[in-house]
């Protein structure tokens, strides 16, 4: 069993979680919860490997979060008079 690494966001505009996987052209689903979009994303891959094993473009290595403060007065909005 291969497994694949997917990317999921959630879309600002409508709310619903958005995932695909990097590099896999064609992975990629949508849904209303995590779940549906997991559920969502297994039966794309299932159906996309019925062609054959595919040659990704790119390869995942993984992700990370960044804390970022920015110094008094950088990039704030001028205050209004």
């Amino acid at each position: 069993m291969k497994v694949y690494s997917a990317v999921i966001e959630r879309c600002s505009q409508t709310g619903l979680f958005v995932g695909f996987v990097p590099g896999f052209p064609g992975a990629h689903s949508q849904g209303e919860a995590l779940d549906e979009v997991n559920h969502n994303l297994h039966n794309v891959i299932t159906m996309l490997l019925e062609d054959g094993e595919p040659v990704l473009e790119s390869e995942f290595v993984g992700g990370s979060k960044r804390h970022c403060r920015l110094s008094h007065g950088q990039y704030s909005r001028p205050q209004a008079r």
